[in-house]
């Protein structure tokens, strides 16, 4: 017994006929009899007494024909519930802490913006690792961030390019110079990410490999804090260009020009592999990829530009 039977039921006991109940429902005169017959069959009673012209339900068909009706009631709430479910539901999205601060806002007002639907969202920013996390947990739908995924569970779209840049205070003693080699960093202060953070692996990793020793004095896990302690002359750091600009432009943060590293690195679009890709997610993915081909401007063009 499947809904299509107590659909075919509940037709036949309204028009009483099973040749109206079938041009109602589109289906063939035999269908519709058959399927009355399986009900019968499954039930082991009669459902209708066969008349010349004219179906009479039955006590056992009154009986059935209740519980269908609320049956049938709630399939329908169910399957309207169902269909606007999608738009109900928030688009679960993770960013690490630089694309949380420097683009993600832009990406989520297009996206809220783009029809007439009231579409939600719900953001949690932190650093890679924990977004990564949070994936695999299948807390969030899709991430957005600028470090490795370690996982091979993961589908990952890389959508634009990203720079670090190497800053200090306007007055530090380093900030004037022309050419800067990274081995002068031994033993500087520096203000570094937490661990997990992409920009702190990309770095470190660096400076591992060339065998200089820095000094970290700070760990934030926030670019304003990040920022602001350089602008004190608390340390250097390692940061995306895209969350200094404004500084830089300012006079209040020095870009040190090093070319013995590039750091250069793209913002990746991740989900899980086995993770069912919503309308919304489709549309998310949609603005991300028609934002990443517009052309940057001002200082950030050029860094970007850079080989």
């Amino acid at each position: 017994m499947t809904i299509r039977h107590l659909l075919i039921f509940q037709e036949v006991a309204s028009c009483g006929n099973m040749s109206a109940a079938a041009m109602r429902l589109f289906l063939s005169q035999p269908t519709v009899s058959q399927a009355i017959g399986e009900l019968e069959t499954h039930y082991g009673v009669r459902l209708f007494e066969r008349f010349p012209r004219k179906l009479v339900i039955t006590p056992a068909g009154e009986k059935l024909l209740g519980y269908t009706n609320t049956v049938l009631k709630d399939f329908h709430q169910m399957e309207q519930a169902m269909v606007h479910s999608g738009e109900e539901t928030p688009l679960r999205i993770g960013a690490s802490v630089t694309v949380g601060t420097c683009i993600l806002g832009k990406l989520i007002q297009q996206y809220e913006q783009e029809d007439d639907t009231d579409r939600k969202t719900l953001v949690w920013v932190n650093n890679t690792a924990s977004v990564e996390q949070e994936l695999l947990n299948g807390n969030l739908d899709l991430g957005m961030v600028e470090g490795k995924i370690k996982s091979a569970d993961f589908v990952c779209r890389p959508v634009m390019e990203d720079h670090l840049v190497l800053v200090c205070a306007k007055g530090h003693p380093l900030a004037g110079k022309k050419k800067l080699s990274l081995r002068e960093l031994s033993g500087q202060d520096f203000i570094l990410r937490e661990e997990g953070s992409g920009t702190r692996e990309l770095f470190l990793n660096d400076m591992n490999r060339l065998g200089v020793e820095i000094h970290p004095k700070w760990i934030c896990n926030n670019a304003g804090a990040i920022k602001q302690a350089v602008i004190d002359g608390q340390g250097l750091s390692v940061i995306s260009f895209r969350l200094v600009e404004q500084e830089v432009r300012d006079g209040k943060i020095a870009v040190l020009p090093q070319k013995e590293c590039s750091w250069k690195r793209e913002f990746q679009l991740v989900y899980h592999k086995r993770k069912y890709v919503t309308a919304q997610m489709e549309e998310f993915l949609k603005i991300v990829e028609k934002f990443a081909l517009e052309p940057q401007k001002g200082e950030m063009a050029n860094v970007f530009t850079k080989n």
